[in-house]
């Protein structure tokens, strides 16, 4: 049964953060939607729950982790650890209000797995094989790399695989973005997903694809927009960012064809 409209737009998501909470914050208290997703790259100098405490009061917040999360020690810990560790969706799905939200946090590592290195083939499936081939004083708390544990790796990507979901959202891009991958758009429709939502690349978009029963939509750097694609808070660097976007699209003949969004025509 397809998701009622309402319920998809009723769900926002936060674009990364980077140390500025309070757009997200304001739009939770302001709007109070079903659930508040965020992106990842949160730059975090207390834990995630006490950055983002207006918002707990306001709606449920969900999270995946980015790239940058694994910068510092303290990033990690600010987030691995903190009260909502257990809100952490990469890797799974969970349901909000009859939403199913799939999860996949990190970004891709040629040492492990990138779709443009090695035939595309991982070099390393699994955590525990990676883990063996590093050495113990490579290692962080004795176990992966603090660096790794921001890696996309296969076997997350496998179990969600067979999953099904509504929206996936994910850090990395789909291949709609210049710098996004088709295998983001591959693991959306083998989940049955209409909508992918990424954070990583700091501007804000829509696209609908014309070949594919499927819609992306980019939110931009501390920007919120809904499951719908509606611009609740535009991010710090849309404006900027935009014509690079829409550059690429006129003069990417690698790109998908479809219809792209973006401040403009949303502020219009």
């Amino acid at each position: 049964m397809p998701t009622a409209p309402q319920t998809v737009d009723s769900v926002y998501f936060a674009g990364d953060p980077h140390g500025v909470f309070d757009p997200l914050n304001r739009c939770a208290r302001r709007d109070r939607p079903n659930a508040l997703v965020l992106l990842g790259d949160y730059d975090l100098d207390v834990p995630l729950d006490r950055a983002v405490a207006p918002a707990r009061e306001a709606t449920e917040v969900y999270w995946i982790h980015g790239n940058h999360d694994v910068d510092r020690e303290s990033y990690y810990t600010s987030l691995f650890e903190s009260e909502l560790r257990d809100r952490c969706i990469h890797g799974r799905v969970v349901d909000i209000h009859g939403l199913r939200i799939a999860g996949l946090g990190g970004h891709f590592q040629g040492r492990i797995w990138h779709p443009d290195e090695n035939n595309g083939a991982p070099r390393f499936a699994r955590r525990k094989d990676y883990l063996q081939a590093v050495p113990r004083n490579r290692r962080w708390r004795d176990g992966l790399p603090l660096k790794a544990r921001a890696a996309i790796w296969w076997e997350d990507f496998e179990a969600l695989w067979d999953q099904a979901a509504d929206i996936l959202v994910s850090h990395e891009a789909p291949s709609c973005h210049p710098m996004g991958f088709r295998l983001i758009d591959d693991l959306a429709l083998a989940m049955g997903a209409h909508t992918i939502v990424h954070g990583h690349h700091h501007v804000g978009y829509t696209f609908r694809y014309r070949d594919e029963p499927l819609t992306a939509i980019g939110v931009g750097l501390a920007g919120v927009t809904s499951g719908a694609g509606r611009m609740c808070e535009p991010g710090q660097r849309d404006w900027q960012d935009t014509p690079v976007l829409k550059r690429h699209h006129r003069q990417g003949p690698h790109l998908p064809a479809g219809d792209l969004r973006t401040i403009e025509e949303c502020e219009a």
